[in-house]
């Protein structure tokens, strides 16, 4: 192979040959990566799909390369409130690997997710006004056959007893708040106040036994029923209960947790409670390996310290020096000589069939 190259002095991006020689990305991937990261600042605002319709890398051919880019780790995305109560969904392209870790510390060092204040809005938010309309009506106020405004009535013990507000706990809180945040999620997990404090007790179970907000949130929203879900409060509380995380050793769970839970799921109707619903796929974590060569990370599903590539190649190691011993042949005498003959010692495939084709060639 003939090979000639001028190297550029302006309008250039600089390449890492872990990226360019990866084995687990295919060419849109490689040249997706390699665009974005000699994109200008003034680009960068774009999504990566836009970036890949540019390319015309366009359809599956983009799944595909998207998804590989996150699970080796140079891609990540994250969901985040916006302005005016809208959620945006906020990527991370990198030229190496991250962790999920790394990736959530470059995020808030950012201020991805740190939404304006109320108070720096135009027109501030809560802002007194005068008021444009008239008096409201005394509640034993006879008013005239002419009138069109009904006469105001006091509020029945049962709406007096809904709209109390008794004092939560810190993690009550926590728990009502991801229960009314899920209609952000799906306009069918919508909850009133009074329909998420039946449910709260169960979901400060579940963080009491070490599961956070955002996994809580991610188990009732995900996987909903193909033909929708009739009743939120019945289909909350069913998963809920279904769902509910192993307690630590040596507690129990509190007898109000499911003396709540039974009342939730027997006041919803039986078509509200979904008969299976499916599990969101596991991502398994990042993981550094352990086999020869430059530093890489790979996912692993169990307890691997080494990626596929790296095994293969051991294994393929292994069979050449049995396949040495049978043949008698000394790999590290052969390899001394490729060095002085100029030729690369590791290639040991090249060194294999040269010592069988001359000493051992008949043999099967």
């Amino acid at each position: 192979m003939l090979w000639h190259a001028i190297a550029p002095v302006r309008r250039y991006t600089k390449a890492s040959h872990d990226v360019v020689r990866h084995p687990r990305l295919c060419s849109d991937a490689k040249i997706l990566l390699l665009y974005v990261q000699g994109l200008p600042d003034d680009q960068t605002h774009l999504a990566l799909s836009e970036h890949g319709r540019k390319l015309g890398i366009k359809g599956r051919a983009f799944q595909r390369a998207k998804e590989q880019l996150v699970v080796n780790g140079f891609v990540h995305e994250r969901k985040a409130p916006g302005e005016r109560g809208l959620w945006a969904t906020h990527q991370l392209v990198s030229n190496v690997p991250l962790s999920d870790a790394d990736a959530l510390a470059v995020w808030r060092e950012a201020g991805v997710g740190a939404g304006a204040s109320p108070s720096v809005q135009f027109p501030t938010v809560g802002e007194p006004s005068p008021r444009t309309v008239g008096h409201q009506l005394p509640v034993d106020e006879e008013l005239g056959k002419n009138s069109s405004r009904p006469p105001t009535e006091a509020p029945s013990q049962a709406e007096s007893a809904a709209v109390e507000v008794g004092e939560l706990s810190p993690q009550e809180v926590e728990a009502e708040r991801v229960l009314l945040s899920l209609r952000h999620s799906d306009r069918q997990l919508r909850l009133g106040v009074p329909e998420a404090r039946k449910l709260v007790a169960l979901a400060v179970e579940w963080l009491r036994r070490g599961v956070s907000a955002g996994e809580l949130r991610r188990v009732l929203s995900s996987g909903l029923p193909s033909d929708g879900v009739r009743s939120a409060v019945g289909f909350l509380g069913h998963r809920l209960v279904q769902k509910m995380p192993e307690a630590p050793e040596g507690e129990k769970p509190p007898a109000s947790a499911g003396a709540s839970a039974e009342a939730v799921v027997e006041e919803a109707p039986p078509s509200a409670l979904p008969a299976a619903s499916p599990v969101p796929p596991y991502v398994p974590p990042l993981v550094t390996c352990q086999g020869s060569g430059n530093e890489h990370v790979f996912r692993a599903y169990s307890e691997e310290t080494e990626c596929p590539d790296c095994l293969q190649a051991a294994a393929y190691a292994r069979w050449a020096e049995r396949r040495a011993a049978d043949l008698g042949i000394d790999l590290a005498e052969d390899a001394a000589k490729a060095v002085e003959a100029g030729r690369d010692p590791n290639g040991w495939r090249s060194r294999l069939a040269a010592a069988a084709a001359t000493g051992g060639g008949g043999e099967q």
